[in-house]
């Protein structure tokens, strides 16, 4: 009887389901997550690590007040730029986050075009060895004097998977990556094959992709959208924090840019459209890794991918 209850209490506990949806930047996953949410009556978990910043909500595309009305969101705009957050703090609390939720709920769903992030709650972050603190520090010297295109190719020539992979414009993650590899003495994608971590819930991954023109076009009518809504505004706020990691992202630092006047307004809003269409691609390349994610047309039925859902579920029950 014991064990009876005891498997009982394990099939519950599976039958948990995180809902997750990834895809490039402006491809409609908000909308989507929305839906499903209502559909489950559950609530959702943001894995977008540039919308966990309070002061950065135009250039962050943060969820509007309806959307965040219609379902409950965690992890939007709970952090100031000031704090310190990483990816293993949210691995953390999102998985407390989720114990909580599937006390309460069957289906979450999980929504954010930040792999690495996403991977932290599906699958747990790589191990990493420890690294001299004297790289990093030669690397910061050498950022200053040297500029980020030299340690671009000196990643590119020692880890071309990663060089590949990364926001080669964020310079924090440049040098985690060639640290990496120079302290090592092994390339930084060597450590991303550890195992899976378990989880007391399966995971349904939900990709949406569209001809690379519709994302590029979706990006720009996204971008003029944000200027509209008073992106320069907001980043001339930021301005002084400019120093700040959050804010080393696309969307303000061309304006950063252009308030220093190092280039014009009109060529600021054309550098952040090709860098977040850039950034697009490395999502894509990023998401296109994992076999375990289903893809489907971002104008597709919601009906569609319920019917998914219902279907993954039979064959693992």
């Amino acid at each position: 009887m014991q064990s009876s209850a005891i498997n009982a209490d394990i099939d519950c506990i599976m039958t948990n389901t995180l809902i997750s949806i990834v895809g490039p930047t402006a491809i409609g996953k908000t909308n989507l997550s929305i839906k499903l949410a209502k559909h489950f009556n559950t609530e959702i978990i943001s894995a977008d690590s540039r919308q966990f910043y309070k002061e950065m909500k135009i250039g962050t595309a943060v969820p509007s007040k309806e959307e965040l009305n219609v379902a409950k969101h965690h992890f939007i705009q709970h952090k100031s730029i000031k704090e310190n957050y990483n990816v293993g703090d949210f691995e953390r609390e999102s998985i407390l986050k989720l114990e909580e939720l599937f006390t309460q709920h069957s289906n979450v769903i999980m929504v954010g075009g930040s792999g690495l992030y996403v991977k932290a709650v599906t699958e747990g972050l790589d191990y990493f060895p420890a690294i001299d603190s004297k790289v990093r520090t030669e690397l910061n010297k050498r950022l200053k004097t040297e500029g980020l295109k030299t340690l671009q190719e000196q990643l590119k020539n020692l880890d071309e998977i990663t060089y590949n992979s990364i926001a080669l414009d964020n310079p924090q993650r440049v040098i985690r990556a060639l640290e990496v590899c120079i302290g090592s003495e092994q390339p930084y994608s060597s450590f991303l094959t550890n195992p899976k971590k378990e989880r007391n819930f399966q995971t349904i991954t939900i990709g949406l992709e569209a001809d690379r023109s519709v994302i590029y076009d979706r990006i720009n009518q996204r971008v003029d959208i944000m200027i509209e809504n008073g992106l320069i505004e907001e980043a001339k706020q930021l301005f002084k924090h400019k120093s700040l990691n959050a804010l080393n992202t696309v969307g303000y630092k061309e304006l950063f840019d252009y308030f220093e006047g190092n280039i014009t307004l009109e060529f600021a809003i054309s550098e952040i459209k090709k860098n977040t269409r850039r950034f697009a691609k490395r999502q894509l390349t990023w998401f296109r890794k994992n076999s375990d994610i289903t893809w489907f047309n971002y104008e597709v039925n919601v009906e569609n991918i319920l019917q998914h859902i219902e279907n993954i579920r039979s064959l693992k029950s």
